[in-house]
């Protein structure tokens, strides 16, 4: 009878930690927002382009800040970009993880305009460097989020957490807008439209 019990008290431990091991990756993608996309061209981001290849988009680890993402390698060894964002809606939740795109002519690589995880009906919107963010606005025909130029050399910096440097400059820097003619223009007009569906 007593064996019986170790035996049933062993059992539950041993089925309580495995139903912990495989809840534990779920809840840190959830937490994270850990996104894993191939993209089969290069592809423009806030301070870069990327090449052909498979990246791993996640949330910086902050409680105070959802709007950092950091791009990664495939194996999460080496950080290509942190990237500061603002909120962006969706009226319909996507059951995949979306990249949205700027338009932009056949001859360019398209520019990452916003991340939405699965589940979630708001996403990060990425503000660009403002030079980049000039060419980009006059390539694409649309307004598109930006932030001073000296904030690009924070966005390849090494960035572990919230407390970093380049983080924190990026976070108390101003975000403003430019429009296709070059312009600086207020945020509320590039955030403005109605949210995607």
């Amino acid at each position: 009878m007593r064996n019986n019990i170790i035996q049933r008290t062993l059992h539950a431990a041993l089925c309580l930690g495995v139903l912990v091991t495989c809840l534990m990756p779920a809840t840190a993608d959830e937490w994270n927002k850990k996104t894993t996309v191939t993209f089969s061209a290069p592809v423009e981001v806030p301070g870069k382009v990327l090449p052909p290849g498979t990246y791993v988009f996640r949330l910086l680890d902050s409680t105070s800040n959802r709007n950092v993402v950091q791009i990664w390698d495939k194996d999460e060894k080496q950080l290509y970009a942190t990237i500061m964002g603002i909120p962006d809606y969706r009226l319909k939740t996507p059951e995949k993880p979306i990249i949205r795109f700027d338009e932009r002519p056949s001859d360019t690589p398209e520019a990452v305009k916003a991340w939405f995880y699965p589940g979630d009906n708001y996403g990060v919107q990425f503000v660009y460097p403002h030079d980049q963010a000039v060419k980009l606005a006059k390539r694409t025909k649309q307004n598109v989020l930006s932030m001073r130029n000296d904030m690009a050399q924070n966005i390849t910096a090494p960035a572990d957490s919230k407390k970093a440097p380049s983080v924190q400059a990026m976070e108390n820097t101003e975000v403003t807008g430019v429009n296709p003619a070059g312009d600086e223009i207020d945020l509320i007009v590039v955030v403005a439209p109605a949210p995607q569906r």
